[in-house]
């Protein structure tokens, strides 16, 4: 009995303190196997209130959109895979009739909160998933895909390792940070006093703001440049030069930021980069 199936059923044996349980394709992974695919459909406690949406992967993308319904519905799928072990002495003769199917997806839901867990490890999981449109974010993966969240407003934490971070007409904050790879960001409308955050190590960060958005910028790129059509207050502020002592040897370093304001400034928006240039736009 592999490990997702003994926490499942430690689960089931908990008090009823979890609304509603998934457990799909708890099979244990062959060597070769098929695509596969699930799709559920989650009420909800309360369908007329907010929600958060949890799920971390290892492999995979992530793909959120809102829409008007009151559910949240997740469309998973795994990847075909083309390496197969030698056929057993045991199936000598036999044709392979079906697969196991490994799409190992849990969801639990508890007063609107939604988790979704999956042995992304093995092999990578593919999730689309539609959630009604004021849903707070809390999302990761860290290989074979990108992350991408269209027409949701709330609170957006979303990481990526080696892959990009799109938000497309959403509303709301959002702390957003990858590694290899570009971070864009589109907003409608933006949380007055929130602060918030996009950075990258390899990539350009490209964010879009409504024109009226009141914020202090805190912008770094080491290698490109910083570009923006609003009429930023840029500070004219010396660089930070820090020093420490080490075995008798002293180290210098020094934090070169951009400061500035749009608006007459707000809660501070970080934005940051190492290989690649910022944009910062004014919604047209």
């Amino acid at each position: 009995m592999n490990s997702l199936l003994t926490k499942a059923l430690a689960q089931v044996a908990r008090p009823a303190s979890l609304a509603l349980l998934f457990l799909v394709g708890a099979a244990l992974p062959s060597a070769a196997q098929e695509a596969s695919k699930e799709q559920l459909t989650v009420a909800l406690t309360s369908p007329n209130k907010p929600g958060t949406l949890e799920v971390g992967l290892v492999n995979g993308f992530i793909h959120v959109t809102g829409y008007n319904g009151k559910t949240v519905v997740i469309d998973a799928s795994t990847r075909a895979t083309t390496s197969r072990r030698s056929q057993p002495v045991e199936t000598s003769g036999m044709k392979r009739l079906s697969a196991g199917n490994n799409l190992n997806l849990t969801v639990e839901e508890k007063n609107n909160n939604v988790d979704i867990s999956t042995e992304s490890h093995a092999r990578p999981v593919d999730l689309t998933i539609k959630v009604p449109q004021n849903f707070s974010l809390k999302i990761s993966t860290v290989n074979n895909g990108n992350i991408t969240v269209e027409n949701v407003s709330g609170e957006l934490e979303v990481t990526n390792v080696n892959g990009s971070i799109t938000l497309k007409d959403v509303s709301g904050s959002a702390v957003a940070s990858t590694v290899n790879g570009n971070l864009v960001a589109n907003f409608n409308r933006v949380t007055t006093g929130a602060p918030m955050a996009f950075s990258t190590l390899n990539g350009k960060v490209d964010v879009t703001f409504p024109s009226n958005v009141k914020t202090a910028l805190k912008m770094k790129t080491d290698r490109g440049e910083i570009y923006s059509d609003f009429d930023v207050a840029v500070e004219k502020t010396s660089p930070k030069v820090s020093r420490t002592n080490d075995n008798g040897m002293t180290r210098i370093s020094t934090d070169d930021w951009t400061y500035g304001k749009v608006n007459g400034g707000g809660a501070e928006v970080m934005m940051k980069t190492f290989n690649g240039s910022i944009y910062l736009r004014k919604a047209k």
